[in-house]
């Protein structure tokens, strides 16, 4: 007998329903994107190595999926080399390409490739997959979209506050009420690392701290103090596991904490400019929050850094994320060209709205009517009226073969078809629908009235 196909671990298969909830949820991004001047690109699925690699941290480049050469791809290693196993060194010869870890490096590539056919600011949005070599678990996936909103060419805040609205716009569309928007500064990072002694350990410090969640005050203690981070560090660092109060109470002990350093009083001034803005222009549904332990481990980040949890009681980790990167175009060779951008999880915003069932019905509706086959001539008749019922946009089957009505009627419920045209007798069509149980002879202008 033969084995049962698979797909790999963190990849899946999606069904006609699954597809439909998805393209909801992009529609509605979609739209709001366009509706705040965000343009669309898209870009490869997988770039040259050397773009990607370097970009994401030592953790990130770990679980880029790198693609083998192709042809005879250790033709060209030597058979030392092959003898040492010295694996990276190896990996650059028989790996040129990979696939894209995310859809900012991408695209900091394709603004400096293509900057002068680009007006400046440059507003996208981008929806694409990407994928990640990491360990599979619920929300967490090797490959899965990524839906972001960027904007390069200007270093206003403004931006910032505008991606603050553009996540409260599409989760309240969703129906997505409570979501909190977090919000820190990688400057503010920064003068912490300062004032503690641990500048040169910068990222260190921000990668562990960017675990809090995941592996409680104990943890990030552990890994700061394995990573070379002081005992007398970690002493003055200790406010910030329990850094409680508004927003304007937070910054104010932020400011006394920071009064050292001139790079963690900017990381103030500027969330004091974001928050004191959203908050006078308001939220639909959405809260913002200050958190001083947000540092989303990208080392790209260098201003306002954003991370969006789901509402309280649903087990999800962050829907959404982004921030500020002063010079990522740099490292491709254009220098001083800022931006911020925000990526929307598509695939734990699905779970999130699964699990709450704030899905429309109508959003895994697929055909609309049924015409049951009673034969060539019938079916003829039936073929001519659905023309007429798809041209106004009305979802209409008529059923392939001549097969048993019973088999037929079956055939609808399953598919979960709401009517069925079971007859037709000149030009009269005897109408069903399968939930109610009643049905009608209609003409064929009463047929698409009454379906629309």
């Amino acid at each position: 007998m033969a084995q049962k196909p698979s797909i790999p671990k963190g990849t899946r298969d999606f069904s006609p329903a699954e597809v439909s909830k998805r393209n909801y949820i992009i529609a509605v991004m979609r739209s709001h994107f366009e509706r705040f001047g965000y343009q669309p690109i898209e870009t490869p699925s997988f770039e040259n190595s050397d773009t990607l690699m370097g970009k994401y941290g030592e953790e990130g480049d770990r679980l880029i999926f790198k693609i083998l050469n192709s042809g005879d791809y250790l033709d060209k290693v030597p058979a030392e080399e092959l003898q040492t196993i010295n694996y990276k060194k190896l990996t650059g010869k028989i790996s040129e390409k990979a696939l894209r870890y995310d859809l900012t490096v991408p695209f900091a590539r394709y603004v400096v490739q293509h900057q002068g056919e680009i007006e400046f600011p440059f507003k996208r949005y981008q929806i694409q997959p990407v994928w990640r070599a990491d360990r599979p678990q619920k929300g967490r996936f090797r490959e899965f979209y990524q839906c972001d909103a960027d904007v390069v060419g200007s270093t206003s805040l403004w931006q910032e506050v505008e991606l603050v609205q553009l996540y409260d716009a599409v989760f309240a569309q969703l129906g997505l009420n409570g979501v909190t928007i977090k919000i820190n500064n990688r400057k503010i990072l920064s003068g912490i690392a300062e004032v503690i002694g641990a500048s040169d350990k910068l990222i260190d410090f921000t990668v562990a701290l960017d675990k809090l969640d995941k592996i409680g005050e104990d943890g990030v203690k552990k890994e700061m103090l394995e990573k070379g981070i002081s005992e007398d560090a970690l002493q003055k660092v200790q406010p910030l596991f329990n850094f409680t109060g508004t927003i304007n109470e937070k910054l104010e002990k932020l400011s006394g904490l920071l009064s050292a350093s001139e790079e963690g009083k900017k990381g103030i001034e500027e969330l004091r400019f974001i928050c004191d803005n959203v908050t006078k222009l308001g939220l639909q549904k959405a809260y913002l929050d200050l958190d001083v332990t947000l540092a989303r481990g990208l080392n790209y980040y260098t201003g306002a850094i954003f991370e969006v949890a789901a509402p309280a009681g649903v087990a999800m980790g962050s829907i959404g994320g982004g921030g500020r990167y002063d010079d990522l175009t740099g490292i491709f060779g254009l220098k001083n060209m800022s931006g911020v951008g925000i990526s929307f999880g598509l695939d734990r915003i699905y779970l999130v709205l699964e699990e709450l069932n704030l899905f429309p019905e109508t959003v895994t509706t697929s055909t609309k009517v049924l015409f049951l086959n009673f034969g060539e001539g019938q079916a003829f008749e039936a073929m001519k009226a659905i023309a007429v019922l798809r041209s106004h946009n009305i979802k209409t089957e008529l059923y392939p073969d001549a097969a048993k009505i019973d088999k037929q009627f079956k055939h609808a419920e399953r598919r979960n078809i709401p009517f069925v045209v079971k007859e037709i007798s000149g030009d009269w069509f005897t109408l069903k629908d399968l939930n109610s149980g009643e049905q009608a002879q209609l003409s064929l202008a009463d047929l698409l009235q009454k379906l629309q």
